[in-house]
């Protein structure tokens, strides 16, 4: 059984003038469903607001949760902030949050939501109003976690790599196309920057010969990792070029590896863009199936 945490609040009404899909949560928690007995459901609480503030500028928190963020930070998001968005922003990093307390105990779980990995200390950037990952990862290790935050979206984690900085019990790893946004890039503590056009083998290959050793010199005791769709060979915001089998593939080996080294891990959503939302959420169901199919049949193994 695949642990699965959604919220309600994560399905906001689309603000005037987004170009953002905000039906694909609501799709992503459908085909879900659709499953049937398959997965465990766990709603989230809300993330605090004094551990919003200790990753986050509290006047930036301050202007989220009223929905009175200025124009030219609306601007950097990609979209207005409404009371809906407010309470979406919120609710997501108590989600990824929530899923590493379930995957510690079931070795993977999934939120809905989140990987919202543009997001700074006084901004949002890129489509995120909060840096979930980087919330939770922050809550973790202050709780006397080791956590490694592993990206393969096909854009940069810049936010996660600079609100995690100079911790050394976070580590930041981040596999992206390198021409692509954001065009000045965050240091993470191991970037794997990939040409345009990258595909499945090659990916692969890079991806296994730079978070391996990565595994192993960082010695995490838990994994968030940032599961974006978006290296797909004509992703509309992608740059890179894998299959979707190249995508299952990937999320395969990623659980093989975390689960046949005992380690937890919980995903967050991350980037996947078209103009069929429907085709999008089933690229993220694939990966939640990839990810929990692979984490079961280690299981049996072991």
């Amino acid at each position: 059984m695949i642990h699965i945490v959604h919220h309600p609040a994560y399905v906001a009404p689309a603000p005037a003038r987004s170009p953002y899909q905000w039906n694909k949560n609501g799709l992503v928690r459908d085909l879900l469903r659709a499953e049937g007995d398959a997965f465990a459901w766990h709603a989230p609480e809300p993330m605090p607001r004094a551990w919003l503030e200790a990753v986050h500028d509290p006047d930036y928190v301050a202007e989220v949760i009223a929905a009175r963020v200025p124009l030219h930070k609306e601007r950097r998001i990609g979209f207005p902030v409404t009371p809906e968005v407010a309470l979406r922003a919120q609710m997501v990093p108590g989600g990824t949050w929530l899923a590493a307390q379930l995957a510690l105990t079931h070795g993977y779980a999934a939120n809905t939501a989140g990987g919202s990995h543009h997001a700074l200390a006084d901004t949002g950037a890129g489509f995120c109003v909060f840096n979930d990952l980087a919330l939770a990862a922050v809550r973790l290790a202050d709780e006397g976690r080791r956590i490694l935050i592993v990206d393969c979206d096909v854009h940069q984690g810049d936010g996660t790599a600079a609100l995690t900085a100079g911790r050394p019990d976070i580590a930041t790893y981040s596999i992206h196309a390198e021409k692509n946004f954001p065009v000045r890039k965050a240091r993470s503590t191991l970037d794997v920057p990939l040409a345009d056009g990258t595909g499945d083998a090659e990916y692969l290959a890079t991806l296994a010969a730079t978070l391996l050793p990565l595994l192993d010199d960082f010695a995490p005791d838990l994994i968030l990792y940032q599961a974006g769709v978006d290296p797909l060979a004509g992703d509309r915001l992608g740059r890179l070029g894998l299959s979707y089998q190249g995508l299952i593939d990937r999320d395969r080996w990623i659980a093989q590896s975390f689960a046949g080294g005992g380690l937890a891990f919980a995903s967050a959503l991350g980037g996947g863009y078209g103009l069929d939302a429907l085709e999008v959420s089933r690229r993220h169901v694939a990966s939640i199936f990839a990810l929990g199919s692979a984490v079961a049949k280690q299981a049996l193994r072991a």
